[in-house]
């Protein structure tokens, strides 16, 4: 029997069985959303009518032999910053009017074609950059754990939805951890793809913006992003073919790794002991595992890099965002627009140039240094809710500590364009805490064969957030 918190694929399985159908299945997850997203708020727009009707051809599909599909049936709420055909994309801001996207993003549109029903959209902050699911006019999203704390950002909506039994898995988008943090507060694997393994009508942040789905488990990820990543011979650059599907990484051996263990931020900002606690046990057991796991420094970016991309690269970006009228935005966002008239073209195209060349550094010391590099996921404690939203809006202008610590980690391999994925492998006061785990370029595989060694270890895919998935089952 399948319930709210059964992972994806595990629906996909009992749906194809015809053990259930999947009208029975979006019927649950929109009876869920009824039960609990007031608390949550993790879904902040739904056409129940056009759930069910995508519900129908799915179930329609099924009964003619059509079940090739993975995830035939399964429901998936988009992220409010991509567009769907016929759905408003406001991009969580006022400044946007609600009104229906005419056209459906390509990462979409490959949800879609592997058989997801799209159910709604879930909350993250205006047109993306922090890291907390909270905006004028969604509100706040809450962590299913603790509804006093945040459930991440900026795909803090899908984590929230899935931790809380309201969705199997989520679409969701990182462009300096937004993947990744979301998932390491909520106790859910988020795994974020290379640079040019998903195809994207735009690259956003310089080319650090990737799509990709939280999931329960590495199984639901790794099959996902098969889905996800085919070429596509329409843009600049595609990521290398994998060698075989990464559904069939999951329980493959990856060897003996050399794996570095970093605890020191790249930042120099201060690490709680909850995050570094995470790292270091997942270090334990990749080592009973039969791992090599030694401490490294490695080279993670120069100073002026890391500044450069966070006050030029996310600001200019913010600055061409769509948004109608400036007076509606956020102080946070407004400000980033002031920031981004203040440097000039050639300002940008050096430190373009910059971010290239260190990455080569960057990435050289995989397979030469170390195989794997394991961090904490965050070097902060899970905020609470309102301190990243209201930290950004109240002192625009001064460094924001609390979202800082909580991408060091994570940020850097966004701009390297690696694959990171964040494991949740240790609580503490009742919350998860992740660790990350981050691969050479373009290796995907060993990412998704480390992790599916560690996943029966924890047994993070059986814990389920307090109240989640209580309501009725098929």
């Amino acid at each position: 029997m399948i319930s709210p918190t059964s992972s994806a694929l595990e629906i996909a399985a009992a749906i194809r069985s015809g053990a259930v159908g999947a009208v029975e299945v979006a019927e649950m997850y929109l009876a869920e959303i009824d039960r609990r997203n007031d608390a949550i708020n993790a879904i902040v727009w739904l056409d129940r009518e056009e759930v069910l009707r995508r519900a129908r051809a799915s179930e329609a599909r099924v009964r003619a032999g059509d079940a090739a599909r993975p995830f035939e049936g399964v429901p998936i709420p988009v992220k409010d910053l991509s567009s769907v055909a016929g759905q408003p994309n406001t991009m969580s801001s006022l400044s946007i009017p609600e009104r229906p996207a005419t056209e459906t993003e390509i990462d979409v549109r490959l949800l879609e074609d592997a058989g997801f029903v799209l159910m709604g959209r879930s909350n993250s902050p205006e047109f993306g950059p922090l890291t907390a699911s909270e905006n004028a006019r969604h509100g706040k999203t809450r962590n299913p754990w603790n509804l006093e704390f945040t459930s991440g950002g900026s795909s803090g909506g899908a984590s929230a939805a899935v931790a809380g039994g309201l969705a199997p898995i989520g679409h969701a988008s990182d462009g300096g951890g937004s993947i990744r943090v979301p998932s390491s507060v909520t106790g859910l694997v988020g795994l974020k793809p290379s640079r040019g393994r998903v195809p994207a009508e735009v690259r956003g942040w310089e080319h650090s913006t990737t799509s990709g789905v939280i999931a329960r488990t590495v199984a639901d990820s790794a099959t996902a992003l098969d889905v996800l990543s085919p070429f596509d011979p329409l843009a600049w650059y595609s990521a290398p073919a994998p060698a075989r599907p990464f559904a069939r990484e999951v329980g493959a051996d990856p060897g003996r790794l050399r794996i570095g263990l970093l605890l020191e931020s790249p930042s120099g900002l201060p690490v709680d002991e909850v995050n570094a606690e995470a790292a270091r046990q997942a270090a334990a057991a990749l080592e009973a595992l039969g791992h090599i796991v030694e401490p490294v420094s490695p080279f993670l970016f120069s100073p002026e890099a890391g500044k450069g991309f966070v006050d030029l690269v996310i600001s200019a970006s913010v600055y061409a965002s769509p948004y109608e009228d400036v007076e509606l935005v956020d102080p946070y966002i407004r400000y980033r627009i002031e920031q981004a008239k203040t440097f000039h073209s050639g300002e940008y195209a050096a430190l373009a140039g910059l971010l290239q060349w260190e990455t080569r550094q960057v990435n050289a010391q995989f397979g030469r240094d170390f195989d794997l590099l394991l961090t904490p996921t965050m070097a902060v404690a899970t905020p609470r809710v309102g301190v990243v939203y209201d930290e950004a809006n109240e002192t625009p202008d001064a460094p924001r500590l609390t979202e800082a610590r909580q991408v060091t980690f994570t940020a850097w391999a966004n701009i390297a364009g690696l694959p990171a994925i964040s494991l949740p492998v240790h609580e503490a006061d009742g919350l998860p805490v992740g660790a990350q785990l981050v691969a050479g370029p373009f290796d995907e595989a060993s990412l998704i064969r480390v992790a599916s060694q560690l996943e029966p270890v924890f047994g993070w895919d059986t814990r389920i957030a307090p109240g989640a998935g209580e309501g009725p089952r098929p």
